[in-house]
């Protein structure tokens, strides 16, 4: 396959900040295409990033943006952003289903209007773009979907608490294992990727604890790097893959994961839905006095 990202197309869900965009800049410094596919068209003083600064550092990065406004919980507007994605760029090789909704509480504090945005954004949303996209990715020669989606580790600690993401987040991974086999033939890939730490976010900022939890997590291009490895996978044979991020790298041979954190005075925050079998390659300790403990 291709050692590189040059001249493919993206369209990426959730891409105006964070995990989404920073795999659009990893594809752009090798001169892809991306289609940046989210709500955010203005300034959010708590969510920074907009779909169209999001564009200015694509091109800054050496790829070529396309800023397309979209709810993907509205089919109308995942279809025309596909179509004007293929009418820009000339075809579409890699969908990214990273657009999520969180709301970490349990079932007597879950307002059933939150419980059905979940639904709608993550699981819903995961299975529209993709459906639609398929006629698309056919005609691509090592066409990608990719799910920002844990592996299907059912166990009671991970509804525990939270049900209604959980059950939302779960439907994303189920999207990969039965697209995964129904488009096997059509040689479409499609598989998922999640951080075994959290990520420094400012979706995770404002949930989960502020500055504390920033500087425990990676960076966000730890998972730029492991989704632009596996879009060079083969298509055709690497499909229906749960995939840690730090297990999958260090399976394809990187040994440096302390670039990839915020703060190496601190141990880092191991994130939810990691299975108890997923064994660290490199240890979460914090390795290097650093801002958190001198």
């Amino acid at each position: 396959m291709a050692a590189t990202l040059q001249g493919k197309t993206l369209f990426i869900t959730g891409a105006s900040r964070g995990i989404g965009l920073a795999i659009g800049l990893r594809a752009a410094r090798e001169g892809a295409n991306v289609a940046i596919a989210a709500k955010t068209a203005e300034p959010n003083p708590k969510l920074p990033g907009t779909i169209y600064s999001a564009a200015e550092e694509i091109v800054a990065a050496g790829g070529k943006a396309l800023p397309l406004m979209v709810d993907v919980r509205d089919e109308t507007q995942v279809r025309e952003a596909l179509e004007k994605t293929v009418a820009t760029f000339g075809g579409l090789d890699i969908v990214v289903n990273n657009a999520s909704a969180i709301s970490l509480t349990n079932s007597q504090a879950t307002d059933m209007k939150r419980f059905d945005l979940m639904h709608q954004i993550n699981a819903r949303g995961t299975f529209m773009v993709s459906k639609l996209a398929v006629p698309f990715l056919e005609k691509s020669a090592n066409p990608h979907i990719l799910m920002l989606s844990p592996p299907l580790d059912l166990k009671e600690k991970w509804f525990s608490g939270h049900t209604a993401y959980s059950m939302a987040k779960y439907g994303m991974s189920l999207v990969v294992l039965g697209l995964a086999g129904e488009l096997r033939r059509q040689g479409v890939a499609v598989n998922a990727l999640w951080p075994r730490t959290t990520i420094a976010t400012s979706a995770i900022k404002n949930l989960l604890g502020g500055d504390a939890i920033m500087r425990a997590s990676r960076t966000p291009e730890i998972l730029a790097d492991a989704a632009r490895m596996i879009f060079l996978k083969d298509a055709k044979s690497f499909s229906g893959q749960f995939l840690i991020d730090d297990t999958f790298l260090f399976e394809n041979g990187v040994r440096d994961f302390d670039h990839y954190r915020v703060d190496p005075g601190v141990d880092l925050a191991p994130d939810f839905f990691v299975p108890d079998a997923s064994k660290p390659p490199v240890s979460l300790a914090r390795v290097a006095a650093g801002p958190g403990n001198p």
